[in-house]
């Protein structure tokens, strides 16, 4: 029962991946996602209650067998439900997508979801999460500045020397009409002329000239 703690504990507080939490816990990858499995389907959460012990917490993860007579609770042992919070939350980094996280979760359950199954519950699921308030821009208002995800590497055609850029972008509020262009570096200098090219490209100023950080 230590272990299992151990294990939610990393994955709820800490938000390990299952393969991290695996190598930490000295356990496969595999009895991670069931432990995580019977979490969810007793409805655990993070930090436990204060009055469960040892032995509730042993009758609330093992007391219904994983396999059952029933087909449904049969389907459901041999395809375990994705951690859809987990892949949310996988979804926020960069470079990380669905099909990314599809093949993890395939690689510990080889009879899991097909990906197209698996992108579905996703989108059910976040549909519930809350609403996102929707503004409107007028036209010219606001011009929204900032650079956009990692560096990208810039080869020069006479020497093949690879060097990093970033990406600065300005986009207007209303018509999503955008200006991008790489830079050496996001010093005040670069940051400046920037603007001055995003403003020759657009032909004017917004009306509201604070960028939005």
């Amino acid at each position: 029962m230590r272990r299992i703690k151990e294990l939610l504990r990393l994955k709820f507080e800490h938000g390990l991946t299952n393969r991290q939490i695996a190598r930490s816990c000295d356990v496969s990858r595999a009895t991670v996602a069931d432990y995580l499995f019977r979490a969810a389907r007793a409805g655990l959460t993070w930090p436990l209650p204060e009055a469960t012990d040892d032995a509730g917490l042993e009758n609330l993860l093992f007391s219904v067998p994983v396999r059952s007579p029933d087909r449904v609770e049969i389907a459901r042992a041999s395809r375990p439900f994705p951690d859809l919070p987990h892949i949310h939350k996988e979804l926020q980094h960069p470079h990380v997508i669905l099909q990314l996280l599809w093949e993890e979760y395939r690689e510990t359950y080889p009879d899991g979801y097909q990906y197209s199954h698996f992108c579905q519950l996703y989108s059910k699921w976040s549909r519930k999460l809350d609403v996102t308030l929707r503004q409107e821009y007028k036209a010219g208002d606001k011009l929204f500045v900032d650079y956009a995800g990692p560096t990208v590497p810039i080869v020069s055609r006479n020497s093949g020397e690879v060097r990093n850029a970033c990406l600065f972008v300005a986009v207007l509020g209303a018509s999503n009409y955008t200006f991008a262009e790489a830079t050496s570096s996001q010093e005040i200098p670069s940051w400046i002329t920037s603007h001055i090219r995003a403003f020759n490209f657009f032909g004017a100023v917004p009306a509201c000239r604070r960028a939005r950080h």
